[in-house]
């Protein structure tokens, strides 16, 4: 009995562990909103696709991209934090505000690097991380994204370069609500974490192995 007991307790530690979710629920309650810096005068897009950490580090390090900060998107809420995004509650879903020059970088490259970093096949999961506030999406501002972005995805379909279908949403863009504080950069400020070791880290990793001529100098 003591050893099922162990095993019980280990295995609740890892999944906590291995999850985007794994904070402290007393901190996770906490607005914790500070004031962020956002580069005026760029262009904005809007994207989900699992665990807004690895998202945010993931565009980051792409040429061209000025800024990203982690947030929420897609929900019916007029506002959102953590624990309600975690709990399902708003409908939102993870997502980043990805600033960018256009004159460096197109949205069309954005969409590659959107689909080349994450599996778009998984319905409401991405890696260990599972439920509505994990899912893909695309949340296009106006015709012209909404074209590109399901141009590049029959592209995809037609490659055959994945099994099973592609189950990302192209969604028009609502709204979008800055995450806590303790959120921004957590990848880049967190570099120990568990989630960040074993997660994030490897997702940034073969992205960036994939796709080196997209990287900032400094990748």
């Amino acid at each position: 009995m003591q050893k099922i007991l162990t095993f019980v307790i280990f295995g609740i530690i890892g999944i906590g562990l291995s999850s985007c979710n794994a904070q402290n629920a007393t901190k996770a309650s906490k607005k914790e909103k500070a004031t962020i810096h956002k580069p005026e005068g760029k262009s904005v897009a809007y994207f989900a696709s699992g665990c807004f950490w690895c998202v945010e580090a993931v565009f980051e390090s792409v040429e061209g991209v000025d800024e990203v900060i982690s947030g929420y998107s897609g929900g019916d809420a007029e506002d959102a934090t953590y624990s309600q995004v975690s709990s399902g509650s708003t409908n939102h879903t993870e997502s980043v505000e990805v600033f960018y020059d256009k004159e460096k970088v197109s949205y069309a490259t954005l969409l590659k690097v959107y689909f080349g970093s994450q599996d778009p096949t998984t319905l409401n999961q991405q890696g260990p991380d599972r439920g509505r506030q994990y899912r893909s999406s695309i949340f296009y501002q106006n015709e012209e994204e909404k074209i590109a972005a399901e141009k590049y995805i029959k592209e995809l379909t037609a490659s055959g370069i994945y099994k099973n279908p592609i189950v990302v949403e192209v969604v028009p863009f609502k709204a979008f609500y800055d995450a806590e504080d303790y959120h921004q950069d957590y990848e880049k400020n967190n570099p120990n974490q568990p989630y960040v070791k074993s997660v994030s880290v490897p997702r940034l990793k073969k992205f960036q192995a994939a796709f080196p001529e997209l990287l900032k100098a400094k990748h």
